[in-house]
């Protein structure tokens, strides 16, 4: 089971900060690659960011990059997206998955486990 974890509110400023925790409980997350995705309203699931079972093995959309970091933390089964200089494009439900496939893996169907997925709104 993957759990979702929300460690900030979901609700923040134009240029504001948040924090994602994405936490594992019945396997572990280190032989996984993680993905966030981001769900506007109306919209299909789009990839935000991902990690591979290598820390180094990283993927970020366009959109984020340079604003949002993700990092995995093996002790403590949890994968976290740091979520900096926060715009209201980047308003819409945050989703984390997992994949048995690298991050080359960008499309929603190619991930197996899914957490609930948290609504974050950036107001301007």
């Amino acid at each position: 089971q993957l759990e979702f974890v929300d460690s900030g509110g979901g609700l923040v400023q134009f240029g504001g900060s948040l924090t994602r925790s994405c936490v594992a409980s019945g396997f572990p997350l280190e032989h996984h690659a993680v993905g966030w995705f981001r769900q506007a309203p109306g919209e299909e699931h789009a990839p935000v960011s991902c990690i591979g079972v290598d820390e180094g093995d990283t993927y970020s959309a366009d959109s984020v990059k340079g604003r949002f970091t993700i990092s995995r933390d093996n002790t403590q089964n949890t994968v976290y997206l740091q979520m900096n200089s926060l715009k209201p494009e980047d308003t819409g439900v945050y989703y984390c998955a997992v994949t048995p496939l690298d991050c080359g893996a960008d499309q929603s169907y190619e991930y197996d486990y899914w957490g609930q997925g948290t609504q974050v709104t950036v107001s301007s």
